[in-house]
């Protein structure tokens, strides 16, 4: 890929756009049967290696650790550089803060690697003895302060209904409802830019929040996840809704494990320095969860990606609902051990060994055929374009797609009218300067039913003297008072949404 491609959509994102048309009932969702995916899987690729996955975990520390010594020796590089006249001394704090960084993605690159392997674990994916799993899981996990069976829970329930708008537990789409959109058979341009349009510097400041905070706010009050729970629930607490009644032990196993590493941590900074405590674990840690929510948000978060209702949901149909990424390249592949490049294969075949997956692609491409999901588009302008692009369902229908700031989806504009045109324009403005939600959330003047002007202006039309050029000064005044209260409502409502349950 040329650094040109690296900001534009890949050929292969363009080619599923092309092949899903202008409407929704364009696309025809796979009848792939999962024995038919199974059959042409070679049967040694299932077979899991005890002394290969301890090779791999045994070579990724060492990575790890080699990384954290080059960390310990940042100070005296850049005095080196300084002192070998590679550097003038003035320049010495950016060379430092540009270590710094290069260093935190690196390592926060390898503790989300880290995370990668206890992923594995929680499927039973690194061996056949169930004790190594649980042992390797445990102790992997609690490293990154991920709670271990906890999160194997609920990920293991995610695994068996991805992208069904019921039951997946992870990274749920708002609904029109959620944002108290007006109907989608009414609603014009700017009913969607009201409530849903942001400025950019707003939509990277969520960004950022989600990016890396985003997983422990999942794991302490379930944010994102699906809204059947009750607010609040915690992957923390033992009798969470998210467990069944028998998992209780096992989540308590996992608290002592995250108490533990914090002990340790605590025991770190105790004999080298809260700084070293901050540079040297914490901020690699923050970088992690920057990859990890990363690549696991576009494994299945992409405006021609479908969500499924029960109705029209199957196991085949949630697997391919997935996109495979070249993330990263290389490095993708050697410290995040396949995670992003296979992951199709994998929520077909969870339990096959990771690195037997590039395989058990290859083996099930020819069957997959058009629905085999594949984007090479670079990994920032596909963060980017999934962010905003992929903001709300529908509340109604059995296969859905994600539609933008302005109600409109890959397969074609909005139901309704979503662009600008002079006759709605009176009635839409004047309607909503005034408006407020309601207990239902329509908006009441924002077009769908409340009339908008007075009886001596025409009756609420669009053109001449009738339109909304017919308000007096007073009016104006009025609305204006209500638009500002209305503006300062929505962002309450933004804030709110988005730190409790809005991507």
């Amino acid at each position: 890929m040329g650094w040109y491609q690296i900001f534009q959509d890949g050929p292969e994102y363009e080619q599923r756009k092309k092949a899903l048309g202008s409407s929704p009932s364009s696309f025809v969702p796979p009848n792939i049967t999962i024995k038919q995916v199974h059959s042409v899987v070679p049967k040694h690729l299932f077979k899991r290696s005890t002394a290969k996955s301890l090779f791999y975990i045994l070579r990724h520390i060492g990575i790890t650790y080699a990384f954290y010594r080059v960390g310990l020796r940042i100070d005296w590089i850049a005095s080196w550089m300084v002192k070998m006249g590679l550097v003038p001394s003035l320049c010495r704090p950016v060379v430092e803060a540009t270590m710094w960084l290069l260093y935190w993605g690196w390592q926060g690159m390898a503790f989300a690697g880290i995370w990668c392997l206890g992923h594995e674990a929680g499927h039973d994916g690194l061996s056949e003895y169930r004790w190594f799993n649980h042992v390797s899981g445990m102790l992997l996990h609690s490293f990154v302060l991920t709670p271990f069976y906890a999160w194997r829970a609920t990920h293991r329930s995610h695994h068996k209904a991805t992208n069904n708008m019921e039951r997946d537990e992870t990274y749920m789409p708002p609904t029109r409802k959620d944002f108290k959109l007006p109907d989608g058979k009414v609603a014009v341009r700017m009913d969607y830019q009201e409530v849903l349009e942001e400025t950019p510097a707003f939509t990277l400041f969520k960004l950022f929040v989600r990016q890396f905070l985003g997983f422990q706010l999942y794991l302490l009050h379930n944010r994102k996840g699906n809204r059947r729970y009750p607010p609040y629930t915690s992957h923390y607490r033992p009798s969470s809704l998210l467990f069944r009644p028998g998992e209780k032990r096992n989540i308590i196993i996992s608290n002592i494990g995250i108490l533990s590493m914090l002990s340790l941590l605590g025991l770190y900074a105790r004999l080298r320095g809260g700084k070293a405590l901050v540079v040297h674990y914490f901020m690699p840690w923050f970088f992690q969860h920057n990859w990890m929510v990363m690549f696991t948000y576009l494994q299945h978060s992409d405006p021609t990606i479908p969500y499924y209702r029960s109705k029209e949901w199957t196991f085949s149909r949630g697997a391919l609902a997935t996109v495979d990424r070249p993330l990263f390249g290389w490095v993708g592949r050697v410290l995040l051990h396949n995670i992003s490049t296979d992951h199709l294969a994998h929520h077909f075949f969870a339990n096959v060994p990771f690195y037997n997956l590039p395989q058990v692609t290859e083996a099930i491409k020819p069957i997959l055929g058009e629905y085999y999901n594949y984007d090479s588009t670079g990994v920032l302008y596909a963060l980017w374009r999934s962010f905003t692009q992929c903001v709300f369902v529908e509340d109604e229908g059995e296969v859905l797609f994600f539609k933008n700031w302005y109600g409109e989806s890959v397969l074609g504009p909005a139901t309704g009218k979503s662009e600008f045109d002079s006759e709605s324009f009176g009635r839409t403005v004047t309607g909503q300067l005034g408006s407020d939600f309601d207990s239902d959330g329509v908006g009441k003047g924002s077009g769908v039913s409340t009339s908008c002007v007075s009886g001596d202006s025409g009756g609420g039309g669009g053109g001449g003297d009738g339109g909304s050029a017919g308000l007096n000064s007073n009016s104006r005044g009025s609305n204006a008072v209500g638009g500002l209260e209305r503006r300062k409502n929505k962002i309450l409502i933004r804030l709110a949404f988005f730190f409790w349950g809005e991507s």
